[in-house]
């Protein structure tokens, strides 16, 4: 008989695992759902304050009791803000513990607060205005507001009002107090139970992986597998069947593991560009390199290519240096243009004004080369440098002769939280004027993504922007390093064609 102790995560109780739980039980498992005080009906004790270590302490007194009869060990599941108390016991009773499931949730370290896992500027700042007092407390959300802390996709309406319905506040001692763990834990098997409509999945975690993130890097070990559910941020709640089964499955061990980076074949970020391009020599001066023509004799407009991300602070090599912006910049210098790549801060999905901070910084840099023509410059974004395309489209100036964006995110994504109307192209789009745009879409994006794209064209032709699409039909993200096909040579021919023609036109 297998035994699963289950942490529910923000506002939230024991009746949210109701189904799941039945389920499990209906094959034989012994199930406990924590309830964690102050939450679902939990009443906190008289004239005390609620912390980290008070949810802990709840999970250590279901495990004291649980242990007793489970033979073949614990399995302990934390959703959400679930997976810091789960894990703050796990590392104390570590012994009792068979294996730890991440259901959808990110991986706490030790000195974090809960707090820091929230994606969403607005929420956290939410939260440090309500920290007032030591029963303060954040109140949960309207009905319509739960998207923000996760996907509602697949919840039906019943659920979601009961989820509404019964939802409490969550103890502001439980977001701020650090989760501090000795590392006792880190050798029970693990499991990540990702759900691909909050954004997740495990190509994510593989390719953050390769991007050298320690944390990530680190599972690609055999004792830690990994599943997706194709379901929003709630699968107790919309899949409540199909999360028992992958529990079950997560208890036996089974699921996908990470491929080790150091294998013959590198990741995708790092394979070869797809065509053959010169050897223009690199300049380096700061965040910014120069790939300037060698018979340049008079100044020469340039393109500046802007990385995607977020990509960990420590990966190595910089994306400056990544095989797909040096082979565009050197493409581009083959043209007799200066061609540009840089690194920014783009770490996190709150780094967008940081970030920002940093493009806006080398383009001034890049202006002030007396190699290029300041009048003549095209920005040429990536991927998740999608939204930093909205300050140039709000309000751009008269030297940018062109914006291009290749398979951009658009829009956050479903786990990305908010990121305010400053980096919203949608919105900013209208404002572009002549401004010419190039848009190059890959055909097999994925939905998430695919979805923004096409939110932003549908917005830019509401306002009859000047916008050309590149089309890909059988491209994937960073094509141009995973499709080395002919017809991904031509897309990046007939983007180069349009960004020069608006350069030199």
């Amino acid at each position: 008989m297998r035994t699963f102790i289950l942490v529910s995560g923000m506002f939230t109780g024991p009746h949210i695992w109701e189904e799941t739980a039945a389920r499990l039980a209906a094959v034989g498992a012994d199930v406990h759902a924590v309830a964690l005080t102050g939450l679902g009906g939990a009443s906190p004790p008289t004239g005390t304050g609620i912390d980290m270590e008070t949810h802990i302490a709840d999970v250590l007194a279901v495990i004291d009791s649980a242990r007793r009869t489970a033979d073949d060990g614990i399995v302990l599941v934390g959703h959400d803000y679930g997976i810091h108390p789960a894990l703050g016991a796990a590392d104390r009773r570590y012994e009792s513990i068979a294996r730890i499931v991440y259901l959808d949730s990110g991986l706490p370290q030790d000195g974090a607060p809960a707090l820091a896992a929230v994606a969403d500027q607005g929420l956290r700042e939410e939260a440090m205005d309500a920290a007032h007092g030591p029963g303060a407390s954040l109140p949960p959300p309207a009905r319509d507001g739960w998207r923000l802390w996760g996907s509602t996709a697949g919840v039906p309406d019943a659920a979601l009002d009961r989820l509404t319905a019964l939802a409490s506040p969550q103890p502001l001692g439980t977001l701020f107090q650090p989760l501090r763990l000795t590392g006792a834990a880190a050798a029970v098997p693990m499991t990540g139970v990702l759900c691909t409509g909050n954004g997740a999945s495990i190509a994510v975690v593989q390719a953050r992986a390769d991007m050298g993130e320690p944390t990530l890097r680190a599972l690609a070990d055999s004792r830690v597998a990994f599943f997706e559910l194709p379901t929003g941020h709630w699968p107790m709640l919309s899949s409540p069947s199909e999360l028992a089964v992958v529990l079950l499955r997560a208890a036996a061990g089974e699921g996908q593991r990470l491929t080790p980076v150091d294998t013959a074949r590198p990741p995708a970020h790092l394979r070869p560009f797809l065509l053959e391009v010169p050897e223009v020599p690199r300049e380096r001066a700061g965040r910014v390199d120069l790939y300037v023509p060698p018979s340049a004799q008079e100044p020469r407009p340039a393109v500046i290519f802007v990385h995607g991300g977020p990509v960990p602070a420590g990966a190595r090599p910089t994306p400056r240096d990544w095989p797909l912006l040096t082979g565009y910049a050197r493409f581009a210098a083959g043209h007799g243009m200066v061609g540009v790549t840089l690194d920014h801060g783009l770490h996190s999905v709150n780094d967008y004004a940081r970030a920002a901070a940093d493009v806006a910084d080398a383009v001034e840099q890049v202006r002030a080369d007396q190699r290029v023509d300041a009048d003549r410059v095209a920005l040429w974004f990536f991927s998740g440098s999608g939204p930093l395309t909205a300050d140039w489209m709000a309000k751009p100036p008269p030297w940018l002769r062109c914006l291009a964006a290749n398979y951009p995110i658009m829009a956050p994504l479903p786990n990305w939280g908010r990121l305010g109307s400053r980096f919203s192209p949608a919105e900013a789009v209208a404002r572009a004027g002549s401004l010419p745009l190039v848009l190059v879409r890959a055909g097999l994006e994925t939905a998430d993504i695919s979805a923004t794209v096409e939110e932003f064209l549908a917005a830019a032709d509401a306002c009859g922007a000047d916008i050309e699409v590149v089309d890909v039909p059988d491209g994937h993200h960073t094509f141009e390093t995973v499709d080395p096909t002919d017809a991904s040579r031509d897309a990046v021919h007939r983007a180069m064609r349009a960004v020069l023609h608006h350069l030199t036109g």
